[in-house]
């Protein structure tokens, strides 16, 4: 017997809204219990430029979560104490290693309330840090959004996470779409299977334009100097002051150093919902494709890279279990290559894939106007500089420091390297096509021209040292890591 497809209302997902809740999120903790917390929320921006942020942080009780009654709460505390804890540790002349008892006590209490790190994750700066400026207007609009939460006060920063914002809203009807695909495929029924993959096809075209709106409102300064090194984790942090990652202290002295990546669309699951319905498999960086049956090295070949099983653990647990399951009952793949004979399908079901590599291609472009490019600027203007100024631009800014080190190490990876591991995961979203036709037209890739990625052959001679980043956090490119990148 066939395992159940899996019921979205089990998994906190929306068929409206997919991921993002149902609910518009809570703009502050109805309970006057929690005044405190949402003080320094009202607060935030002025008491970050004025240095004040760690002396009031210091000077907080330490309030129970007991009074957190529901998930829109839980989810609200988990914003609130997440941006706090990043801008005590990011936000004075240098970074600080231990967050104190009145937010990490409460913190780690509502990360494992919600199955999460304690990390200002996606979950917390893009799914649940939003409001509609009109009820009743549609959310996947950026015209009709605004943030709750920033570190720097600026539009660059609400837009950044509210193009994801927006991105996700307009992805959510795809969920229940290609779940009832699935369920067509166990009917037999191609002709709703192709309808749903072409609308996918569409919907996921609609995402690129989405994305491309990016460059209207956030300018790739603003992000990589000033909203960016907020959002860094505890992991791989030692040139920016971190040498050990974070202690969250609670109380009791005995609290351990943790490591964590930063806040990442990586740690989206939309992406990756989108790669498990079409049977898009990713390897290690730079591991060539094989058709067999056990890997390179003789190994049988594991199901799942564990990149992408760390990205999971920054999801929400009810989505990550959400993803578990649709990846046990995907099915569409394998029936549109049992049944080449019927063009329509394996003509919808090749399109979707090109749709998804095509946003990664505007991913790739994305990163080489905010990355690439401003991390040559920075080390460009870092050799013109005193060893005074260095020492002065170093002390206020993790980008600067995050661009030394081997190229093969996690931080100063070089430009090369990064377009290796974005180029992999996009030419593997094109490795499922179906027709031979198809399959050549998607071996093409973005060229580079004075270091911008443009559509045609892909060129890589690109020697900036940049690192993997989605919103801020380091990522290894070494071959035991690779991976995905999403956006």
């Amino acid at each position: 017997m066939l395992p159940a497809l899996p019921v979205l209302s089990d998994y906190d997902v929306s068929p409206k809204n997919g991921f993002l809740p149902s609910e518009v999120p809570l703009e502050v903790l109805p309970d006057p219990y929690y005044q405190p917390w949402e003080t320094v929320a009202r607060n935030f921006q002025s008491l970050i430029l004025s240095k004040r942020l760690r002396q009031i942080v210091d000077e907080l009780p330490t309030l129970s979560t007991d009074l957190l009654l529901t998930e829109a709460e839980w989810r609200r505390a988990y914003s609130v104490l997440g941006f706090i804890a990043h801008a005590y540790v990011w936000g004075g002349d240098t970074p600080s290693d231990i967050i104190p008892p009145p937010i990490s006590i409460p913190f780690l209490k509502t990360c494992e309330h919600l199955e999460l790190p304690t990390v200002a994750a996606y979950a917390g700066v893009v799914l649940w840090n939003w409001r509609p400026l009109f009820q009743g207007e549609p959310i996947d609009s950026l015209e009709n959004l605004s943030t709750l939460m920033t570190f720097t006060g600026s539009m660059d920063e609400s837009w950044f996470y509210l193009v994801s914002t927006a991105i996700e809203a307009r992805a959510g009807p795809v969920i229940p779409l290609m779940i009832e695909a699935m369920a067509a495929v166990r009917r037999n029924d191609a002709a709703t299977v192709t309808r749903h993959l072409r609308l996918f096809a569409e919907r996921l075209d609609e995402l690129g334009v989405l994305l491309e709106r990016m460059y209207e409102s956030c300018d790739p300064h603003v992000f990589y100097h000033r909203i960016r090194p907020f959002l860094a984790g505890g992991r791989n942090m030692q040139d920016a002051g971190l040498p050990n990652g974070l202690i969250f202290d609670d109380g009791t002295g005995n609290q351990p150093y943790v490591q964590y990546s930063g806040g990442s669309n990586a740690q989206s699951s939309i992406i990756q919902f989108f790669d498990l319905v079409l049977g898009v498999e990713h390897r290690p960086t730079g591991e060539k494709r094989n058709d067999g049956s056990e890997s390179e090295s003789g190994m049988p070949s594991a199901p799942m890279h564990s990149f992408i099983l760390e990205m999971r653990k920054y999801m929400p647990g009810p989505h990550r279990r959400f993803l578990e399951h649709v990846e046990s009952v995907a099915n569409i793949r394998e029936y549109a290559q049992n049944n080449q004979h019927n063009r329509a399908l394996v003509t919808a079901f090749d399109a979707a894939l090109a749709m998804l590599r095509a946003l990664r291609d505007k991913h790739i472009q994305m990163v080489s106007r905010y990355i690439i490019i401003k991390s040559r600027e920075t080390r460009s203007n870092s050799r013109s500089l005193s060893p005074k100024q260095a020492a002065s631009t170093r002390r206020v800014n993790i980008a600067t420091n995050l661009q030394r080190g081997d190229s093969k190490k996690l931080r100063g990876t070089g430009g090369t390297a990064l377009i290796s591991f974005l180029k992999q995961a996009r030419d593997e979203t094109g490795e499922p096509t179906i027709d031979a036709w198809a399959r050549r037209l998607l071996n093409n890739g973005p060229a580079w021209e004075d270091g911008v990625a443009r559509l045609g052959k892909m060129s890589e001679h690109l020697d900036g040292e940049v690192e993997i980043v989605g919103m801020a956090g380091a990522w290894s490119v070494d071959d035991s890591e690779g991976g995905i990148c999403h956006w």
